[in-house]
């Protein structure tokens, strides 16, 4: 008869998901506790009526977490390179002030 170890992750006394690999459990468990701080913060927004709502959006951010930080990465990633842009722009307008303002000398000298 062969003994199989059987991994089981557990949410107030019910059961969630059953593992032969520790590894697995111990990754559904951490998701698991995501999706709970998840939901708190889903819950601070006041968007929800519905908890079950509020709670299939925070099972499903979490499930999807990789997928989200990549995208939050992008728009950070963005956020920080335009104002070095801003500051190339201001450099730009700079110059063609200068431009304009050399023309106009030139204009009333003539």
């Amino acid at each position: 008869m062969p003994v199989i170890t059987k991994y089981i992750v557990e949410r107030n006394g019910v059961e969630k998901m059953t593992f032969s690999s520790k590894t697995e459990a111990d990754a559904y468990d951490r998701m698991l506790d995501l999706a709970d701080e998840l939901f708190v913060v889903l819950g601070q927004s006041q968007l929800f009526n519905d908890e079950r709502q509020q709670d299939d959006l925070a099972l499903y951010l979490a499930k999807n977490k990789d997928g989200l930080l990549a995208c939050l990465n992008q728009k950070t990633k963005a956020a920080k390179e335009k104002p070095a842009s801003k500051a190339a722009d201001a450099d730009k307008a700079k110059d063609k002030l200068a431009v304009v303002a050399a023309d106009a000398d030139e204009a009333q000298a003539a």
